[in-house]
């Protein structure tokens, strides 16, 4: 860990982390914002919840102070393009915090929130636009922001953007940037086209690596579960009633598994809610919320829309369903165990998933214990099976066939201990 005070901050940066009570970096930014703060291209790679957001944000800021001067209107000096509109919303609270007290505007603009409304704050000039790269173009159709100032890009969570064809966005975005630029590039995992993509956009960059791609936080203790398909709601329901007062995040694959999911779980008395992209902006942002604040005890999220949750007291992560790209593993589970914390993992895996939990294993080059059931044989690695009760690896293989289990989120039959809905005060 390195102080803060030793970076060479902007004395209104070093007063605003104090009153953060932010005082070492990580090591992402520890080795980040050294060559940030010399201008130069930045290419980090580090898994979620290490501190991304300020290993870029600080020294962006910093340059922005540096220079002065006020934004042009329809203007930005600097833009960040984020994957979803729950990271983006996330990344311009924490420079908000940052900036608080110095003339530095940060705005976001994101889908499902009022084109019109955005277009207004666009007017008057920005130093720091964070945005995502469909709304972004939506506003750039409309000529209602001029990039051609810009002088700082930074791609967060790129891989992500990969994934969800971002891409085509970008080569739009690029040539209406103002050069010469410093661009920082930011991502948890590498694939080859992450490789292409730091070629194109960046020049000379710092490579800073301080995780190998697609290993996990230290601190989250993994186990996985063999299930039937059939049994994974009864499963859900135990591991839930195991950690009674834990935050925990469920992921499911697809918005209307999660959906029913949910529903399911609200209808049996946990405090339940969902995040997926059939729900509004509004929507998102008060489950969101009401988690944070404890008032939900269980979000049920697809990929997509969780990759902007930062909840430092999420204590378990419960992989429902597995995802079919074994990075995004990575990602769901690193929604715990942050800032340090500890925290656990608990995948769900039925017979049709086998491979995929195979392809997790070879991505994270390690096994994940087995809590309980079986592994088949001949597939992937076999790990050491650990013991089927107790808290850390979670409620052991259920006894006998739920008969309300029967489809994935509806109500699981004999359910001792379940959980009461919580009112508001």
């Amino acid at each position: 860990m390195t102080d803060f005070t030793m970076l060479g901050l902007a004395p209104a940066l070093e007063k605003a982390l104090s009153r953060l009570n932010l005082t070492e970096a990580t090591p992402i930014q520890a080795r980040a914002i050294p060559p940030a703060l010399q201008g130069r291209d930045v290419l980090g790679l580090a898994q979620t919840g290490t501190g991304k957001t300020l290993a870029f944000g600080l020294p962006l800021l910093d340059a922005l102070l540096a220079k002065g001067g006020k934004p042009a209107p329809k203007t930005a000096k600097a833009l960040i393009l984020a994957p979803t509109r729950e990271l983006a919303n996330q990344i311009a609270d924490s420079l908000r915090a940052l900036a608080e007290g110095t003339r530095i505007k940060v705005a976001v603009v994101v889908g499902g929130q009022s084109i019109n409304r955005q277009i207004g704050v666009l007017a008057r000039g920005i130093d720091v636009l964070v945005a995502t790269p469909g709304r972004l173009i939506d506003l750039m159709d409309r000529r209602a922001v001029d990039l051609s100032t810009v002088g700082h890009l930074v791609l967060d969570e790129a891989d992500q953007m990969l994934d969800l064809g971002f891409i085509h966005a970008l080569r739009r975005i690029a040539p209406a940037l103002g050069t010469p630029r410093q661009t920082m590039l930011f991502s948890a995992t590498m694939p080859g086209q992450m490789e292409e993509l730091s070629r194109a956009y960046l020049d000379r960059p710092e490579r800073i690596q301080v995780a190998p791609p697609g290993k996990a936080a230290d601190k989250i203790e993994q186990s996985v579960h063999f299930v039937e398909k059939a049994r994974k709601p009864a499963r859900l329901r135990a591991i839930l009633d195991a950690h009674p007062d834990a935050l925990t995040l469920v992921f499911g694959r697809t918005k209307h598994g999660s959906e029913k999911l949910m529903k399911g779980l609200r209808t049996d008395g946990y405090d339940a809610a969902s995040i997926h992209g059939n729900k509004s902006q509004g929507q998102r942002d008060r489950a969101i919320a009401a988690f944070k604040a404890g008032e939900v005890r269980v979000l049920v999220a697809t990929d997509v829309a969780a990759r902007g949750i930062d909840v430092p007291g999420v204590g378990l992560v419960v992989n429902y369903d597995l995802p079919e790209v074994p990075d995004a593993y990575v990602h769901r589970i690193g929604r715990t165990a942050r800032a340090g914390a500890d925290g656990q993992a608990v995948a769900l895996c039925s017979e049709e998933e086998v491979d995929l939990l195979a392809a997790i294993e070879k991505t994270m080059k390690m096994p994940i214990p087995v809590a309980s059931g079986e592994r088949p044989e001949g597939t992937g690695t076999q790990p050491k099976r650990r013991g089927g009760g107790g808290r850390r690896g979670g409620p052991g293989k259920p006894q006998g066939k739920s008969q309300g289990a029967k489809r994935d989120g509806g109500p699981a039959g004999g359910r001792p201990g379940r959980r009461r809905r919580r009112r508001a005060a």
